[in-house]
């Protein structure tokens, strides 16, 4: 089982706010066989206002590439993109360790439109 940090540093509300939290839905998931860690490169849309964006995600272990088309996650919109080898990941999709390791999504566990900002 993965030793769990402590909690970080506090922090002032405003830079909690100043991170963008949405949730998309992935419209495609394909096959990234030239990074370095296994990972999927997945296509997110955010509805209108931000429209569809491209990432990296090492999600290999708990996710098919088929049960993750039309699924909806959590990702942050407001990074930089980063270029992570031929793909340029333009938010970060969001994630917990279960006790393996393994990364378990972030998701709402009800019906949100796409684009919906975390609050």
């Amino acid at each position: 089982m993965p030793k769990i940090a402590p909690a970080s540093p506090e922090v002032v509300y405003d830079v909690f706010a100043s991170l963008d939290i949405r949730v998309g839905t992935v419209r495609t998931a394909e096959p990234f066989p030239e990074a370095r860690k296994p990972a999927y490169r997945l296509t997110i849309d955010f509805g209108e206002a931000i429209g569809v964006k491209k990432s990296s995600a090492q999600i290999t272990d708990l996710y098919t590439l088929e049960e993750l088309v039309g699924r909806k996650v959590m990702a942050v919109v407001n990074f930089p993109p980063r270029q992570i080898g031929p793909v340029r990941s333009e938010v970060l999709v969001l994630g917990f360790p279960d006790a393996e390791g393994r990364i378990v999504l972030a998701a709402p566990d009800s019906e949100v439109p796409d684009g919906a900002r975390l609050s």
